[in-house]
């Protein structure tokens, strides 16, 4: 990638259709990965291509608050069954790049892909798209006057429209998959805030959504409860599930990731597999924020 195309992922197409595998696309969950990238480290697209469809794109995206511009041209491919970690310091505009995906925030321009949908047309079904993306915060957000099961439920039957019933037993399957089955009937208050989260977790995946995000999901918690919540998320990681995590934990996007994606002054500025970023980075502002969080 050369200076001027700093911020663009090379595995995506310019358009979003799925390309030819490569040898090079390979992870140990068997996903496609591409090697590390930066404006120091070029990059032709036939060295990176896909081996599985773009389940989530972003193409050319700019975002500016008033007159301070926070995204920079950014393109950004999360392949299906790929975790994407999204790491960088503090205002380096990974949280508002969610927002943005999740249509939370308009982008001044550029496009957003879900599968073959365009997110950004004129005329785009917002609600709809939304309901195909889950989403977690860094706060919960529960509901403190309903039981963690209505907690789940209430997107299921008010805009799914499901039945009370399906909707009950749907909850119950996510709650236990994140061993929270036995919670079912208590209020959020009686929880941690681990337990919080992870109640949080269920109600995105009850919704059956073709991709999570994680807005700094462990970074309200307290450090003995953050465990349980990475652990569901490297759960979700190996089973297949797509995901861009904006975190803090290097651990994680270490031993989860299938790409790590480095942030910083709205750009992305180097991005790669795990190996490659934590032991050969290149960009000197990845190498002068990993000394400082590793």
């Amino acid at each position: 990638m050369t200076p001027a195309t700093a911020g663009r992922d090379p595995m995506i197409p310019a358009t979003p259709e799925t390309s030819v595998p490569s040898e090079t696309s390979v992870t140990s969950r068997g996903g496609p990965v591409a090697p590390s990238t930066t404006a120091h480290d070029p990059v032709t697209p036939a060295d990176t291509a896909p081996a599985t469809p773009v389940a989530l794109q972003v193409i050319g995206l700019s975002k500016s608050y008033g007159a301070t511009p926070v995204l920079h041209d950014i393109s950004l491919g999360v392949q299906r069954a790929e975790t994407l970690c999204l790491i960088g310091p503090s205002g380096s505009g990974k949280s508002t790049l969610l927002k943005c995906l999740n249509l939370l925030e308009t982008s001044d321009a550029g496009e957003i892909w879900l599968g073959q949908t365009c997110l950004t047309a004129p005329h785009a079904d917002v609600d709809g798209a939304r309901s195909r993306i889950g989403m977690v915060f860094q706060h919960f957000n529960l509901f403190p006057h309903m039981s963690v099961e209505r907690n789940v439920t209430l997107a299921l039957t008010s805009v799914k429209g499901m039945g009370r019933e399906q909707a009950r037993t749907l909850a119950r399957r996510h709650l236990g998959e994140v061993g929270l089955a036995a919670f079912a009937d208590q209020r959020p208050g009686r929880l941690s805030g681990g337990q919080q989260q992870r109640v949080a977790i269920a109600r995105a995946l009850a919704m059956e959504p073709e991709v999570m995000l994680f807005d700094e999901a462990t970074s309200a918690l307290d450090p003995e409860l953050v465990k349980d919540v990475l652990a569901v998320m490297r759960d979700l990681a190996s089973g297949g599930m797509t995901m861009a995590v904006v975190t803090h934990e290097m651990g994680f996007a270490r031993e989860a990731a299938d790409r790590v994606a480095f942030m910083c002054d709205g750009r992305i500025a180097e991005i790669g597999t795990p190996d490659r970023i934590f032991e050969c980075a290149d960009h000197p502002r990845l190498r002068q924020f990993l000394s400082q969080v590793l």
